[in-house]
């Protein structure tokens, strides 16, 4: 059984600054965060993004071999995130989505079938979040 698990880097005492600064206004911004797999008991962890952006929400696919997960890596600003599908051995990285704003929190129907995911598209006020289930064809 492989488990997902994610990881941050330590901040420095300006980015800690920086982080409490933006809070107190009621705004986060991205951090490093890193995807890792691992059995079940913490054996064999192993580092699968290595690439200095927010890479969250794993998701393994029905068949265990591949996972799907949000980033920022491909917007240099680290402000836009997209879907992202690598193997499970952290090989063949392949964008998923191309729309401007936020994807996130990518999740496969038991069957693998369709995928459901969270996106600001379409959104009728700044900041809402829908749900989007879309035919999975691979």
């Amino acid at each position: 059984l492989r488990v997902g698990r994610l990881e941050m880097q330590r901040p420095d005492p300006r980015e800690i600054e920086d982080y409490q600064r933006l809070l107190r206004q009621g705004l986060v911004r991205p951090s490093k965060l890193d995807i890792f797999v691992m059995n079940a008991d913490g054996t064999n962890r192993r580092q699968l993004t290595r690439n200095g952006a927010a890479n969250f929400a794993p998701f393994f696919s029905p068949d265990g071999k591949r996972i799907i997960f949000s980033s920022n890596m491909g917007d240099p600003r680290g402000r836009e995130f997209d879907l992202y599908l690598m193997n499970a051995d952290g090989s063949g990285l392949e964008r998923v989505t191309y729309e401007a704003g936020f994807d996130g929190f990518p999740m496969w129907t038991s069957d693998g079938r369709r995928l459901v995911f969270a996106s600001n598209r379409h959104s009728r006020r700044e900041g809402d979040t829908n749900l989007f289930v879309a035919d999975w064809v691979d």
